[in-house]
C-alpha cells in the first residue's frame, strides 16, 4: 500500500512539476526571444543566427526557474491532496508523517542531480554553443540596417553614413571612417557606393571619392573613381568573447585549482577567463552551478511543513500564509546568496554547507513537532 501511495505522490509532484517549468519556461522565452530580435535589427546577423541563439538560450531559462518550479509544483500537489482528503486517508492507512517526509527527502536528491546535470553540463555547453553562432557569423543583414542620413557604427572600428539610397541600392554621398588598425585611421569619400558578394566576401564597390589616411600623425590622400572596401574583414560590435558562465564546470575546476596555487596575478592561456582577477567570478559560477541546486532539498522540505497541519485545524490558513512568505523570503535569499561568494576559501566554503545545515535544521524541527503531537 505504501509503495502505490508513494509512487502516486512521486508522479503526480513531477508530472505537475514539468508542466510547471516548460509552461513558464516557453512564455519567458518567448518573451526574450523578442529582446534578442537586436541581433538582427541593430547588430546585422542573419535570421539563422538568431534562431540558434534564441533556441539556445531555453536551457538557461529552465535551470533559472527550477528552484522556483519545485516548490510550487510540490505545495500545490500537497495542498490538493490534503483539500481533497487524501492525506487524512494516508495517516488513517498507518503511514508515518517521518516516514512521508524521508519519502520526499530521498526523491528531492533526484531533482537535485537533474539540476546539476542541467547547471552544470548543459547550460554552459548551450550558452558557449549560442555564443560561437555569434562568433562564427557574418554581417547578412548588414546592408538591410543601414539608413541615410544616420551615422551608423554598428560595426567595430567602422562608421559609416551616407546622404540616400536609391532603387537600385546604390548609396550615395558616402562617409567611411575606418580605425580598425593600430595607431592609425582612414576616412573615405565617396559619391556613390554598391554593395557586391565576391566568394565569401563582402565589398562595398566605390565610385569617384577619396581616401585619406593618418598613420602616426603623418596625413597622406589619393583619389580615385573605383576602389573596393572589404566590409567582410569587420565584426558585429556584438560581444564575441567567452564568458565565465560559457567556460565548462570541468574547465573552471581546473582553473580554479591552479588560480588557489600560484595566488598571484597569474592568466593561464589556456583556458579562457583563468586570470587571477576573476578569481572570485569562477568561486561564484561554481558555487550557482554545483552548490546551489542543493537548496532543492530544502525547498521541498519547505513544502512538507504544510501537512503538520490539516485543514480543518483553525490556525491552517494563516500557516499556509507564513509558509509562503518564509519560502519567499528564502527564495530572494538563495538568489542572492552567490553574492556572499569571496576569494576567500574558508568563506566559501561555509557558503557552500549552508544548504545542508537548513535541511539539518528543519528536519530537527520536523522530529520535535512530531513528537510533540504525538505526545
Amino acid at each position: 500500500m505504501k509503495k502505490i501511495v508513494y509512487r502516486k505522490l512521486a508522479n503526480d509532484c513531477t508530472k505537475f512539476f514539468f508542466l510547471i517549468i516548460f509552461t513558464i519556461s516557453i512564455i519567458i522565452w518567448v518573451l526574450q526571444a523578442v529582446n534578442y530580435l537586436d541581433f538582427v535589427i541593430e547588430d546585422g546577423h542573419g535570421f539563422l543566427v538568431y534562431f540558434n541563439y534564441t533556441l539556445l538560450s531555453f536551457p538557461k531559462i529552465f535551470s533559472k526557474i527550477f528552484p522556483f518550479s519545485i516548490f510550487l509544483a510540490f505545495s500545490y500537489v500537497l495542498l490538493r491532496y490534503e483539500n481533497n482528503n487524501e492525506l487524512v486517508m494516508f495517516w488513517n492507512f498507518g503511514i508515518k508523517k517521518i516516514d512521508f517526509i524521508n519519502f520526499f527527502i530521498k526523491l528531492s536528491f533526484w531533482f537535485v542531480l537533474l539540476s546539476l546535470i542541467l547547471n552544470a553540463i548543459i547550460a554552459p555547453l548551450t550558452q558557449n554553443k549560442a555564443r560561437s553562432f555569434i562568433r562564427s557569423s557574418d554581417l547578412n543583414f548588414f546592408e538591410s540596417i543601414l539608413k541615410p542620413k544616420k551615422f551608423i557604427d554598428i560595426v567595430t572600428h567602422l562608421t559609416i553614413y551616407f546622404d540616400d539610397k536609391n532603387e537600385k541600392n546604390e548609396l550615395k554621398n558616402i562617409f567611411l571612417n575606418d580605425k580598425s588598425g593600430t595607431n592609425e585611421s582612414q576616412t573615405t569619400f565617396a559619391k556613390k557606393g554598391v554593395f557586391k558578394v565576391r566568394g565569401s566576401n563582402r565589398i562595398l564597390v566605390l565610385y569617384n571619392g577619396k581616401t585619406i589616411k593618418n598613420v602616426n600623425g603623418r596625413v597622406s590622400e589619393f583619389k580615385f573613381s573605383k576602389t573596393d572596401f572589404n566590409i567582410s574583414k569587420f565584426g558585429s560590435n556584438s560581444t564575441t568573447h567567452q564568458k565565465t558562465q560559457e567556460n565548462s564546470t570541468i574547465e573552471l575546476i581546473k582553473c580554479l585549482l591552479i588560480l588557489e596555487n600560484f595566488k598571484s596575478d597569474f592568466e593561464n592561456e589556456r583556458i579562457n577567463n583563468c586570470i587571477y582577477k576573476n578569481l572570485e567570478n569562477i568561486y561564484e559560477e561554481l558555487y550557482l552551478r554545483l552548490i546551489k541546486p542543493f537548496y532543492i532539498i530544502f525547498l521541498i522540505t519547505l513544502s512538507l511543513l504544510l501537512i503538520l497541519k490539516s485543514k480543518i485545524n483553525p490556525s491552517f490558513q494563516s500557516n499556509k500564509i507564513k509558509i509562503f512568505f518564509f519560502s519567499f523570503l528564502f527564495f530572494i535569499f538563495s538568489e542572492s546568496s552567490s553574492k556572499f561568494i569571496t576569494t576567500d576559501l574558508f568563506q566559501n566554503l561555509i557558503m557552500s554547507i549552508l544548504p545542508f545545515i537548513f535541511v539539518i535544521m528543519i528536519y530537527l524541527y520536523f522530529l520535535i513537532t512530531l513528537k510533540v503531537n504525538k505526545t
